[in-house]
């Protein structure tokens, strides 16, 4: 969402307190390495032929053979040098250098550090630190959101809320209901869904669930019907934080049963026509895409309804689940469609949507330390010239531009802010969980929240997967099971070349930490558990 009002630090006259060279550089300590820096003064035109090595000393006897008018210029242009030498230092910490020019004249220029100057740079940084958490922690106490009138979301997608119903069927653990189909059956029912044509996996399972749809299918009345379902619960977050992990592991429990694809993306993105942003539209994939996905659990609970199954009524205590974790925080979607006016926060988030058809939603949410989530981020999206120091100066300038929004804007508006997003080189705002966690409680309880962190759910699996079984109140499982469970392997593990590259800078490291440090204790507050603090990772 381009901001016209949001132009990061294109006003040289502005007085910004936090500067990008109080931030640290990349270092090596063991020696001295080269390093980019955002400065380059190449442009002022400063004249080549100035040599102050070699520039001779102007003795008293040469001093006696220049006329009065010359010696009077001189010490005027001495001293014109002195006064603007003098407000360059009075001035550097507040404002830069006086005549600084704007950021977007900065062209990265290699400069040398060593181990001596990395000591100086990190104590001069951690007054600047200070400054920028103080920043944030008075950024941090803010009112809750106005949640939008439920009249006013139903408004923006008539259709979303016609195809579902207020009130689903009792008796069935998942939130089904009877869509009457008055389609030919001979046609094809899923060949223009738009999932299916970029999911080899899912096409497999409409070319089965094509086969016997008509068996599945409710008569009442001399009416047909098929059943319809939602997820039951919903993984939203965050990337980079063992979702994937956590959903497969799910499905190997016997009531946690039929998805048939992990990240649809669909209340964040697919349903406005974007598959990634940077495409640009393409096309929207309907409510009744979405709902396909989840036929094949719909089919099961129908065996057991019309009574074609065991007889153990198992199948309706089935539930299915969805994962996208661009469900908890993404909702750049709302800056790409057209509205009335410039908003600088979106006006609808996708919870908004969720809690709308499905007010009694299990949501659960997996998070890690914010300072390594970033660089596993990096070391996955990132394809190429990967480095420790590359990463390190792309926090660098991700920080700069965050705390230019924040001393304009308030933390939630930064956080939402899309123009912003597509400027940072890292995905800083991603860690910044607390003001997500925040909106969602404004829509749902607590006790419909499940949070958990992925540093306890690596530590010690077997307990952090019981939780989210009695958090879904599914049946115990069987040694048999448990034993699957534990002995799958890893998903999304990191890359061998990624490993090579080993971790992150220890100056990187300190500056993320001190970044998070405020937003981790509000975080820490909020779900009333110190371990989120991440003190000892």
């Amino acid at each position: 969402m381009p901001l016209s009002d949001c132009k990061y630090g294109t006003n040289p006259q502005k007085d910004h307190n936090y500067c990008l060279h109080s931030l640290p550089m990349a270092e090596d300590y063991h020696g001295k390495k080269p390093v980019r820096t955002f400065f380059d003064f190449r442009h002022l035109k400063v004249s080549e032929n100035v040599d102050v090595k070699s520039a001779p000393l102007l003795s008293l006897t040469n001093l006696r053979s220049i006329s009065k008018v010359k010696v009077v210029s001189f010490l005027m242009g001495l001293t014109l040098t002195f006064l603007i030498m003098a407000s360059y230092i009075l001035t550097w910490d507040k404002k830069g250098l006086l005549f600084t020019p704007s950021p977007d004249q900065f062209r990265p220029v290699v400069v040398l550090t060593s181990a001596t100057a990395a000591e100086t740079s990190s104590e001069k940084n951690l007054i600047d630190m200070k400054l920028l958490v103080r920043l944030i922690g008075s950024k941090l106490e803010y009112t809750p959101r106005k949640v939008p009138d439920e009249k006013d979301v139903i408004e923006t997608d008539s259709h979303l809320f016609s195809v579902i119903p207020r009130h689903f069927m009792p008796g069935i653990k998942s939130p089904c209901w009877y869509e009457e189909f008055s389609g030919e059956l001979s046609a094809d029912l899923y060949k223009r869904n738009l999932f299916t044509q970029r999911s080899k996996s899912f096409k497999t399972v409409c070319d089965r669930l094509r086969t016997n749809f008509q068996q599945h299918l409710h008569h009442r009345d001399g009416k047909q019907f098929r059943l319809r379902c939602l997820p039951f619960f919903y993984i939203i977050g965050q990337p980079k934080c063992g979702t994937t992990d956590l959903f497969h592991r799910l499905l190997l429990h016997p009531e946690v049963k039929f998805n048939t694809m992990k990240e649809p993306h669909w209340w964040t993105r697919k349903r406005f026509g974007y598959i990634r942003f940077k495409d640009g539209f393409q096309e929207s994939f309907p409510v009744e895409d979405y709902l396909d996905l989840f036929d094949l659990a719909a089919h099961n609970i129908q065996d057991e309804i019309s009574g074609n199954s065991s007889g153990d009524h198992r199948s309706l205590q089935f539930i299915t689940g969805e994962a996208s974790a661009s469900t908890m925080w993404d909702n750049q979607a709302w800056s790409y469609l057209p509205r009335d006016g410039e908003e600088t926060e979106p006006p609808f988030l996708a919870q908004d949507f969720i809690h709308t058809v499905q007010p009694d939603a299990k949501i659960i949410i997996m998070l890690r330390d914010p300072v390594e989530r970033l660089y596993s981020d990096y070391l996955y999206f990132k394809m190429a010239n990967k480095s420790a120091e590359d990463f390190h100066q792309k926090v660098v300038e991700s920080v700069q531009l965050f705390q230019s929004c924040l001393s304009e804007r308030s933390l939630r508006s930064c956080v939402y802010n899309t123009s912003l997003y597509n400027a940072m080189p890292v995905r800083l705002s991603l860690g910044m969980y607390i003001v997500f966690l925040l909106d969602w409680l404004t829509v749902f309880h607590r006790e419909q929240i499940l949070v958990l962190r992925l540093e306890d759910y690596a530590a010690n699996l077997k307990v952090t997967i019981r939780k989210v079984f009695d958090f879904l109140s599914v049946g115990p499982i069987s040694e048999r099971v448990e034993a699957a469970l534990s002995k799958r392997p890893m998903s999304n593990t990191r890359r061998a070349a990624d490993r090579n590259l080993g971790p992150m800078l220890p100056v990187t490291r300190d500056l993320l930490r001190a970044f998070h440090q405020p937003l981790n204790h509000k975080l820490a507050s909020v779900l009333d558990n110190e371990a989120f603090l991440w003190r000892k990772t």
